[in-house]
Formats: structure tokens, C-alpha cells, sequence
């Protein structure tokens, strides 16, 4: 038997469904980390999310005070851009954007032989710095864009803010992951090869949701 939900309800029957099989796992999040993480198996409905999710000291305190402070978000995908509530970040003075579809990041990608998400987290990078806006990066597809972020953290040519990092795959996603913890970056990051550009508007969104 199917079970009636009116639409507008549907969300927050699935959250409450959520609930009951982390209560049943014996799972308790942290308050703090509680959203972050349902959100996440809320767009994924995998709740290994429970357990992998991995959050920096404050990790959510500091994210939602950058977007307080008008904070933009960069992603590695159009698909992640899209899933991103803009209209609730715009409240903040904020805006997303992703650089991957620009040509120019294309064709210096192309003549490096490097990927467009590499180029694209450096183009961003140097945007961030000549408008000294603070910048959150929400990564879902790409393990080179953290790779591309941890290398110029080392180099000293840029500290991002906030890295949320959740690439998918099987080729040196695990490893960057693991990158972006070995730092004292602030961060948002899901240990192994699950994630997705779903996934990483998921936690933004989640973040936005929950502002105070």
C-alpha cells in the first residue's frame, strides 16, 4: 500500500521517516551536524552519510557566520549550482557561481592539459582575492578541484574560507578528500568515493535552511 501525502507535506514526511531510522540505528547526531547530515541522506537516501560525514571544530558556526557576512559560494558543477537556493543566499548578499561552462577556463584547460575544474578553482581563487569577497567552496563532481585548492593553500596563494567537499568517483577522489583534512581549512567533507554535486547543494542548502 502506498502511503497518501499531500506534496507540501512530502518533504517533511521524509524527514520524519529519516528520523525514526537513525533512532532505530541507534544513531544520534550531533545537534549541530543533525541537519547537514539529514539533508544529505535526505537527497541521497543513504545513511551512510551518518558516519562519513566529516565536520572541522565548528565546522557549521563558521559556515553560516561567512554567509552571514555575504559570503559567495563557488561550485565545480552546473548541476550543483543549479540545486543551490540562491534567492536564500542573495538574503546575505551572497551569490553562487561556477566557472567550468566559461570558455576561457576551457581553452587554458585545454592548452595546460590540466582539467577545467583545476582552472576553474584558480580562476576563482584570484576573483576572491581581487574583490576580497569570502568564498565557500562547494565541490560535489571534481577530486582536482581539492587537489587544485589544497596546492595553492600549501604554495601560499590562497586560503579558501570553507571548502565543502564531496566529489564521487573512484580516481584520486578518496585521496583528495583526505587533502583537504590533513589542513586546518575549516570544512565540510565526506570520507571515501560516495558524494556528488547533489549532495554538495544538499549541505548548502541545508546550511541556508538553518540560518538563524
Amino acid at each position: 500500500m502506498t502511503e497518501h501525502v499531500k506534496p507540501q507535506d512530502i518533504e517533511a514526511r521524509s524527514f520524519e521517516i529519516i528520523a525514526k531510522e537513525l533512532a532505530d540505528r541507534g544513531i544520534v547526531p550531533d545537534p549541530e551536524k543533525d541537519p547537514v547530515i539529514r539533508r544529505a541522506i535526505h537527497t541521497s537516501a543513504d545513511f551512510d552519510y551518518a558516519h562519513t560525514l566529516c565536520f572541522s571544530d565548528n565546522a557549521v558556526r563558521i559556515a553560516k557566520d561567512l554567509i552571514r557576512e555575504g559570503a559567495d559560494i563557488v561550485t565545480d558543477t552546473n548541476m550543483a549550482l543549479t540545486g543551490i537556493n540562491k534567492k536564500r543566499l542573495a538574503v546575505y548578499g551572497g551569490s553562487a557561481r561556477c566557472y567550468m561552462a566559461d570558455e576561457t577556463v576551457a581553452a587554458e584547460a585545454k592548452e595546460r592539459g590540466i582539467t577545467r575544474a583545476s582552472v576553474s578553482m584558480e580562476h576563482a581563487a584570484r576573483d576572491a582575492k581581487a574583490s576580497g569577497r569570502k568564498t565557500i567552496f562547494a565541490i560535489g563532481n571534481a577530486p582536482t578541484a581539492l587537489i587544485t585548492l589544497r596546492e595553492m593553500y600549501d604554495e601560499g596563494l590562497f586560503v579558501p574560507d570553507f571548502v565543502i567537499g564531496v566529489p564521487v568517483g573512484f580516481v584520486n577522489v578518496v585521496e583528495a578528500k583526505e587533502l583537504i583534512l590533513e589542513t586546518d581549512l575549516p570544512y565540510i567533507i565526506n570520507r571515501g568515493r560516495k558524494g556528488g554535486s547533489n549532495v554538495a547543494a544538499a549541505i548548502v542548502n541545508a546550511l541556508l535552511y538553518t540560518m538563524e
